[in-house]
């Protein structure tokens, strides 16, 4: 039986990275992606362009993504754009081009399935492959696969390859960027047990938070405390599992095939909408996300049994409700109708600053009969 040999592949500031092919004169300077209506840069007559500025930005967004420079002044994706422009006023910033980001990411993964085809997708820019079965040295395979993304994306990636995906994953953070980082179960005293122990994936802010307390910083520490202690402070499942992956075990399988949950879309907007005064607007966006629901459906090859909404108010409370249908459906006006029942099971009182809908009970296509289409006119947001 061969040993077992999993990867983690990370896209290198996938989204910036991209940016930064099609405006290479940014390359090593602090750049951010995102914003809402982040404005293109513009062309002046003697062909310099112009960028917008993160100090210049106006509004509600989060940064999408940021390079290397701009993440060495503090600014980091999911930040609010207007606290990062306190940080980093003078970075550039770029609206996100998330058809170029697609492209991106299937050209980098077609490179990868082709020297080592089984591959577990985990999103746009990151990828688990099983090399267990590819008789070639870690080094000169991971060095292989690197290039192999880099001539047909012009990206660089970063690499870990280990006994399995919990520490592939790690090591693959290790040294960012365009890093190749092999590590064997002898390695995880010297090179995992230092690291702070919110470095598990897995383990999230309030958990980190909840060990801190307990004087347990880092991987190492989790790993020298007894597993009966860590059951009695986290319940039996929680602490063994802390226990299994401070020792660096993780038995998980990549998984080459996989059914999504659900499939969803949501829109935050410029400013807080009432459900009566700005009824047109919000009605026009409902609908919207409905039949973007719906294209992802079928682009995707599922029907759906259960269509949800999701609300945040003004207050940052989020509601959500969802109603089962009597068949499958992967149709917009069956899509919006349901969302639109959803809707009416919630208190509008409040002003709206975040919308979404959500298909879930997937069933692939081939296993329904569904016509999909578009919807026709446009139903009100809130019937009264």
């Amino acid at each position: 039986m061969p040993i077992r040999r999993i990867a983690h592949l990370d896209m290198d500031a996938f989204f910036a990275s991209v940016e930064l092919l099609q405006y290479p004169e940014l390359r090593g300077q602090a750049v951010v992606v995102g914003g809402r209506n982040t404005r293109q840069p513009v062309v002046q007559p003697d062909g310099e362009k112009v960028f917008a500025r993160l100090k210049d930005y106006v509004g509600r967004g989060v940064i999408t993504t940021s390079t290397y420079e701009a993440r060495a002044l503090g600014v980091f994706s999911g930040m609010g754009l207007m606290k990062s422009a306190r940080l980093a006023p003078e970075a550039i910033l770029l609206p996100a081009n998330f058809d170029a980001y697609r492209h991106y990411s299937r050209l980098f993964k077609s490179a990868v399935a082709a020297i080592a085809p089984r591959i577990e997708d985990r999103g746009i820019d990151e990828i688990y492959i099983d090399l267990s079965d590819i008789l070639e040295e870690s080094e000169t395979l991971g060095q292989r696969l690197k290039q192999a993304v880099f001539d047909a994306t012009g990206l660089t990636c970063s690499i870990g390859i280990t006994p399995n995906k919990l520490l592939s994953k790690i090591a693959s953070d290790l040294d960012k960027p365009n890093g190749l980082t092999i590590l064997s179960e002898a390695d995880i005293e010297s090179r995992i047990w230092p690291l702070p122990a919110k470095k598990v994936n897995g383990i999230g802010p309030k958990a980190a938070e909840r060990l801190t307390r307990l004087g347990i910083h880092t991987i190492g520490d989790l790993a020298a405390i007894p597993v009966e202690s860590l059951t009695r402070y986290f319940g039996q499942t929680t602490g063994l599992w802390l226990h299994r992956v401070a020792q660096g075990i993780d038995e998980r399988p990549v998984v080459t095939e996989s059914t999504p949950k659900s499939i969803s879309r949501e829109s935050t907007f410029e400013r807080d909408l009432h459900a009566k005064a700005d009824r047109a607007e919000l009605s026009e966006i409902f609908t919207s996300l409905c039949v973007r629901v719906a294209e992802d459906l079928a682009r995707k090859g599922y029907a759906s049994r259960t269509i949800g909404i999701k609300l945040r108010y003004t207050d940052f409370q989020a509601v959500t409700r969802d109603i089962t249908l009597p068949a499958c459906t992967v149709d917009a006006t069956e899509i919006r109708k349901a969302a639109g029942e959803c809707l009416k099971r919630v208190p509008l009182t409040q002003r709206i600053r975040l919308l979404g809908v959500r298909a879930s009970g997937l069933v692939p296509l081939g296993e329904v009969v569904s016509d999909a289409s578009q919807v026709q006119g446009e139903l009100p947001f809130f019937e009264g």
